[in-house]
């Protein structure tokens, strides 16, 4: 399922960045808003306002954090290129977004994922949440995801974790695997329950403690 994944990201992001415009930066302001392509570059606040998508291979330097409006879609990088893609200061911040995916970036201020728009819709037609190979300063909450596919997968986080009540669409969603974890991680009313599934990969490392769904994972 990864694989089919990868492919429609890759097929859409390679589109989009032959032929959209970059994204616009607000006068007056250090906020850029970003409904297509996200170049390289260096940006204050990105803003992904609700509905569009913003899309981005990298390098970025971002200093005031990437807000994620609901049923807005963000990319930045893939996990084909495995270079790195950034860093994001100010942390990450999305309300019932459509999908958020970023990959080989680092992050300082965390993630705060709430809610979803649903298992189909946006660019790919499904939607999914990958985040994965980053090194993340900050904690990290997901709870209320209700795409098709949620992946946290080769992260490297001082902070902790938290997975709540995501209840995604596919069988084999729910992949919070391979991760180095300096703090707790605590999983709770997640469907389907949290598993290797077919990324193959192996058990986190925690320095905290494990509990609910994903102790002993």
């Amino acid at each position: 399922m990864r694989r089919h994944f990868r492919m429609l990201a890759v097929g859409i992001l390679g589109s989009v960045l032959l032929l959209a415009l970059p994204a616009s930066a607000m006068a007056g302001s250090n906020t850029t808003t970003c409904t297509e392509q996200l170049a390289a570059g260096s940006y204050g606040r990105v803003v992904v306002p609700e509905g569009a998508t913003c899309l981005s291979e990298g390098p970025v330097s971002v200093h005031g954090g990437v807000y994620i409006g609901a049923g807005a879609t963000f990319v930045l990088g893939g996990d084909e290129a495995q270079t790195a893609t950034g860093t994001i200061t100010g942390g990450v911040h999305a309300t019932n977004p459509a999908s958020v995916q970023i990959h080989f970036a680092t992050i300082d201020g965390g993630i705060d994922i709430h809610g979803g728009s649903g298992p189909f819709g946006g660019p790919f037609e499904i939607t999914w949440n990958a985040i994965e190979d980053n090194h993340i300063n900050g904690a990290v909450t997901v709870e209320g995801y209700d795409g098709f596919w949620f992946g946290f997968i080769r992260n490297h986080v001082n902070g902790s974790v938290r997975m709540n009540n995501n209840v995604l669409e596919d069988e084999d969603a729910n992949e919070y695997v391979t991760n180095t974890i300096h703090g707790s991680l605590q999983c709770e009313g997640n469907s389907p329950k949290p598993a290797v599934g077919d990324s193959e990969g192996s058990p986190n490392q925690v320095t905290g403690a494990e509990t609910g769904q994903c102790e002993g994972l």
